[in-house]
């Protein structure tokens, strides 16, 4: 009898997942480790969702988001034949591999099974590129995490940008590096391109510029964004993508009958009906990430400037794993990167002021002890 491992196929075998921060078994740790916002939804979210919690749970969701597609599409001038929503940004990034990437196997051109994304940037996009069996073209960034020169054709360089992939992954800002990207730079990068190229704007309400207006002028562009990172919707999952009909149309026609949950849809309504709340707590995460940046230099990091809520840093003396470890066990989790080109930094979530301030005590206190020695 064949093996259980024989039922499975090949490529799955061959599989790495995807693995994400750690999430802690144990109660009082500071978790800097996977860029939540430190600050609750708005009361008026917490209350939609909780006024949501009555006999509609026996019925099925919207299946098409419908309300919510039509408020985003309001805010940001657009018709709802724009917008798509998804099971957060995740969903969305799976599925264009689905809509616009022939699986390598079953593909007569290279290109046209070829995703690329630059590196370092989401560590997902290989991942999922590789459950579609897809041809993964990763693209080395320019010096301090920049865009690279863009060739004007393809086979210039093994490892320069493809403008014939059949699908880019841009990160605006870039993560794990929290870079901030001009729009012109990332509009002379698409125009390069005559795939389609997904700027993913998961940190975008902390950044100095948007791209979304790329989006809503060029017909290969889509801009992803997330209700996760910057309206503290992590647990509920939604996402959403703005974008041409015609590719909006191609998401919509692959994706699962009921992909959004109806929790999820009234919370982000109810957040899209109190801005004013979360725009204040963006600003609140700008004013401590700077000052952290500022501390952290002083005592000797070495900081990649960031328009996320987070920052990379290269630690001062014993190498990053040491210093995730020490922190570990003063209480504190950080984000660091095994065998990559970053695994010299870490990657740190800009927390409450409180713990911004109990991060500081614990690395004041760690420098010391390290230059005692």
């Amino acid at each position: 009898m064949a093996s259980n491992r024989s039922l499975v196929r090949p490529l799955v075998q061959g599989l790495h997942g995807y693995v994400p921060g750690e999430q802690p078994k144990i109660r009082g740790l500071i978790k800097l480790n996977t860029n939540e916002n430190p600050y609750p939804p708005s009361p008026k979210v917490l209350a939609a969702t909780k006024a949501a919690v009555d006999g509609r749970f026996r019925l099925y969701p919207n299946p098409t988001s419908q309300p919510l597609r039509e408020a985003l599409a309001k805010l940001h001038g657009c018709s709802p034949s724009q917008v798509f929503i998804g099971n957060g940004s995740d969903e969305l990034l799976a599925l264009a591999l689905r809509a616009f990437v022939e699986p390598e196997t079953g593909s007569k051109s290279i290109d046209a099974a070829t995703v690329q994304y630059f590196d370092p940037s989401y560590s997902l996009y290989p991942v999922l590129a590789a459950i579609h069996g897809a041809r993964c073209h990763p693209v080395p960034l320019g010096p301090g995490f920049s865009i690279p020169a863009i060739p004007k054709k393809r086979g210039s360089s093994p490892t320069a940008w493809n403008p014939d992939a059949a699908l880019s992954f841009v990160t605006t800002p870039n993560a794990p590096s929290g870079t901030g990207y001009r729009t012109s730079a990332l509009e002379t990068l698409c125009k390069a391109t005559r795939g389609v190229v997904v700027l993913d704007e998961a940190y975008v309400d902390f950044a100095k510029e948007n791209a979304l207006e790329l989006a809503l002028r060029l017909p290969n562009v889509l801009v992803f964004r997330t209700f996760s990172k910057a309206y503290s919707l992590c647990f509920q999952r939604v996402g959403y993508c703005i974008g041409p009909a015609e590719l909006i149309d191609a998401l919509d026609r692959i994706r699962d009958s009921y992909n959004v949950n109806g929790l999820g849809q009234v919370a982000a309504l109810a957040t899209l009906k109190d801005l004013p709340y979360y725009r204040k707590n963006f600003r609140r995460i700008i004013a401590t990430r700077e000052r952290l940046t500022e501390a952290l230099t002083e005592l000797g990091f070495i900081v990649v400037p960031s328009q996320t809520n987070f920052i990379l840093a290269k630690p001062p003396g014993p190498p990053a794993e040491q210093w995730l470890q020490q922190l570990r066990e003063h209480r504190i989790l950080v984000r660091w990167f095994r065998n990559s080109a970053i695994a010299d930094h870490l990657r740190i979530t800009i927390g409450s002021e409180a713990e911004a301030e109990q991060l500081l005590r614990v690395v004041r206190r760690l420098v010391a002890k390290s230059s005692q020695r």
